[in-house]
Order: structure tokens, then sequence, then C-alpha cells
């Protein structure tokens, strides 16, 4: 099966109905390792919010493979490697991180874990997204996506999650132009039930203050 930036609704669908039979699945890519700026990770978050697991099969790289199944965004993501052991340094570098609208990357120790995670909550808010990869490829692998207060109560609760080789993965900044144009799309949607394209781009620009014929193409390719 074929999966692609212009696959339809029904071919995601298709692919999920497979996993929710308890087969397997494996997408693969002549691009090198696959959701790399690639429109695939909406495939990964559709089936994890369905709570179908998504693993990598990595090559050397521990943030890679993280990354790929994380759910996150792909198209811009920033390494960071290990932030500051000491608690003022480390709240620091967050502060300094919190308006990068790039998916966050970051090796941590385990025992520096729980701290990190609280000074990510303090500083970038309870509710951002974020993804964390513990011992890849290893018999104690797990993964957890949720927001940053989620993931700290999980670490919190299980000292488990408290060990091994970690990848702590957050979500950037929602940029303003990115969040209105999401709206605009739902918008379009709607009113591409009754309207013809132009004059569902012409009122989309009214209600969002975007741009006409930016919203004007879309709507052709939603028509589509």
């Amino acid at each position: 099966m074929s999966y692609h930036e212009y696959s339809d609704r029904s071919s995601v669908d298709k692919i999920l109905s497979h996993l929710e039979r308890n087969q397997s699945v494996a997408l693969i890519s002549d691009a090198g390792t696959p959701l790399i700026s690639d429109p695939g990770y909406r495939l990964v978050v559709e089936a994890r919010e369905r709570g179908i697991d998504v693993v990598p099969i990595p090559g050397s790289c521990a943030l890679v493979a993280a990354l790929s199944v994380s759910g996150l965004a792909t198209d811009r993501f920033s390494f960071q490697g290990f932030l500051p052991a000491k608690k003022q340094q480390r709240t620091v570098t967050l502060k300094a991180l919190r308006g990068s609208v790039s998916t966050l990357i970051f090796y941590e120790a385990p025992h520096r874990l729980l701290a990190t995670l609280d000074d990510a909550v303090a500083v970038m808010g309870i509710a951002r997204n974020a993804f964390m990869a513990r011992e890849i490829t290893k018999k104690y692998e797990t993964f957890n996506r949720g927001t940053l207060g989620e993931l700290r109560e999980v670490v919190a609760l299980d000292s488990q999650q408290q060990r091994g080789e970690i990848v702590l993965i957050i979500a950037g900044a929602v940029d303003e132009h990115d969040a209105k144009y999401l709206d605009a799309e739902r918008i379009l949607a709607v009113l591409l039930n009754e309207l013809p394209p132009s004059k569902a781009a012409s009122l989309a620009s009214k209600i969002t203050g975007l741009s006409k014929q930016e919203l004007y193409t879309k709507a052709l390719s939603l028509a589509d």
C-alpha cells in the first residue's frame, strides 16, 4: 500500500484497520529513516491516539529513532544534547528554548530525568506535548507520549522509568501563523460543503485575516 502526503482519509483508515485487527504494519521508506520531514508522522499520531504501539527499527542514532515514532512534528527539529546538570543553568537553557517552534530533542541521564521534567513543566507549561523513549531496542524498551505534566507523573510513579538511556522530545511552541492556518483549514472544510472554493476562500479570509489567494489554493486542494 502506498502512503504519502496526498493520501486521502481512506488510506489512513485502511492502514489503521489492519493494526486494529492485531496485524503488524511496517512503514518502509526509500529515502532513509522514515518520518523525518515526512507526512508519515500523521499516521503515527492517529495510531498512538488509538492505543496502537509504534516502534522504530533504528539505525545508529537514538534521537532519530525516537523522533520517528514520537508523533511530534519532524519538519523542524533541534537536537540539544544533554541539558545542564545544575538546576539554575538547566532552567536558563529551557527558557531560551521556550519560544522555539522546532521540535526539541534531548538526551537525559536517568538520575536527572524527574528534575528535568519538573523544570520543563515550570518553564514550558504542563500542557506542552512531549514524548519519552527509554532503552530503545533493549529488553525494557518503553515509549510514553503525552503532555509534559503527564510524563512527569508517569516518571514520578514508576521508578523503572528513571533507569536506562533516555531520549526526551518536547513539541515546539505553536507558531501564531500556523495556528491560524490550522483554524482556517477547519473553517474551509466546513464552508466547502456549501460553497465553491473561491467563495469559501473569500469568507475564510475575512474570518481569519489570512491571505485569500493562499486560502483559495488550499481550498482547491481540499476540494480535490
